[in-house]
């Protein structure tokens, strides 16, 4: 892994990843080319950080202890009830860090404020007994299948990712009995796999679907691989049914945030007609 390292200039030793949780893939990656990854976490109403691993207390795939004066208390999201240590629930912080009120916007910061000044972050997660934070998702992004099983879609969505093949991905399957994806094809790596294959090239062009045997054949080993391979694999991961789209999510046609977070609700409408044939 020289040339990883020579890329990022030869010298460096630890980086910083701010925002939502890191990828375990990801984590993994730079622990194996020896560059240390610093995980901090937090929102913009929190100023923006809560948690952040150190180096010297640097647990892979949590977000790190609180930072001084910080607490966090993980809830059930129904009843905002503390739940026990371990157990995954929606993150509460409390600290001079987080905001005093949305600027005249008295209801919605009651909503995101309780009385005794904990903040909801809308994140879910659960705490190590040594007190470090492991998001595990957003409350308001759970699937919840017709069997009731609530699925967190961003977990198996970053296991997915590892796939050459797959530049974006998003998990659908609201009250449907299983999960479904919209995939954005890596066309550099698949058209390498095509030319490999001695398929046709034009596969591609914009007025033509994806939907050829062998391109969806290769999608759904590459789903099932990386979904199963995945920690803590359930049988209600499994993704049963997919579609490759060719535009890709972005700020520009309003499918992300400024914070490159795929916009569900905007995608759901927006491919509305194609997640419902999915489920027909």
């Amino acid at each position: 892994y020289q040339k990883v390292r020579e890329a990022t200039g030869g010298e460096i030793k630890q980086v910083i990843s701010g925002g939502g949780s890191l990828a375990r893939h990801l984590d993994n990656f730079f622990e194996i080319i020896g560059v240390e990854v610093l995980v901090g976490y937090g929102l913009t109403e929190t100023s923006p950080v809560t948690n952040a691993r150190r180096s010297y207390r640097n647990l892979r795939f949590s977000a790190g202890p609180p930072l001084p004066h910080t607490q966090i208390r993980i809830v059930d999201p129904e009843t905002h009830q503390p739940l026990p240590q371990g157990q995954t629930g929606l993150v509460m912080v409390k600290g001079a860090q987080v905001m005093q009120e949305y600027y005249h916007k008295p209801e919605a910061t009651a909503k995101a404020i309780d009385r005794d000044r904990w903040f909801d972050t809308g994140d879910l997660g659960w705490v190590t007994p040594q007190n470090d934070l492991v998001l595990t998702g957003r409350a308001k992004d759970t699937i919840v299948l017709t069997n009731g099983e609530n699925i967190e879609p961003q977990p198996i969505e970053d296991a997915c990712l590892r796939s050459a093949y797959i530049d974006q991905i998003m998990l659908v399957g609201q009250d449907q009995k299983a999960l479904g994806a919209l995939i954005v094809p890596n066309l550099d790596a698949l058209q390498g796999w095509v030319a490999a294959q001695n398929l046709p090239l034009d596969v591609f062009a914009q007025d033509v679907d994806l939907n050829i045997k062998e391109v969806q054949t290769l999608y759904r080993t590459e789903l099932n691989r990386e979904v199963q391979n995945r920690p803590g694999y359930r049988q209600d991961d499994r993704i049963s049914t997919f579609r490759l789209i060719l535009e890709p999510f972005s700020q520009e046609n309003g499918m992300m945030t400024q914070t490159f977070k795929i916009r569900r609700p905007v995608v759901t409408e927006r491919y509305r007609a194609i997640i419902d044939a999915m489920f027909a």
